[in-house]
């Protein structure tokens, strides 16, 4: 999991406990604060999200890729063992 996916996490709960706090005590502007870190923490979290699936499609690819170049080079191998017989 990305830092950012928990970082993301931290600063939404931290935004919601300061909104509620406002809301709890009339407080317009700790209000706001709290819905400004919400937002931050659902940003970070998505872009955390986006990274850990960027990291998985690219390790796919890489496997894929690894097993293609393995079954050429096993391919080859069959080849000059037809040829040498």
């Amino acid at each position: 999991m990305d830092k950012d996916r928990i970082k993301g996490k931290i600063e939404d709960a931290a935004g919601r406990v300061k909104r509620q706090v406002g809301e709890w005590t009339g407080d317009e502007k700790t209000q706001a604060e709290g819905l400004a870190e919400q937002a931050k923490g659902k940003t970070r979290h998505a872009v955390g999200k986006m990274k850990d699936e960027l990291r998985t499609a690219a390790d796919k690819l890489r496997h894929e890729r690894h097993k293609e170049e393995l079954e050429d080079d096993r391919g080859n191998l069959l080849d000059r063992d037809k040829d040498a017989a």
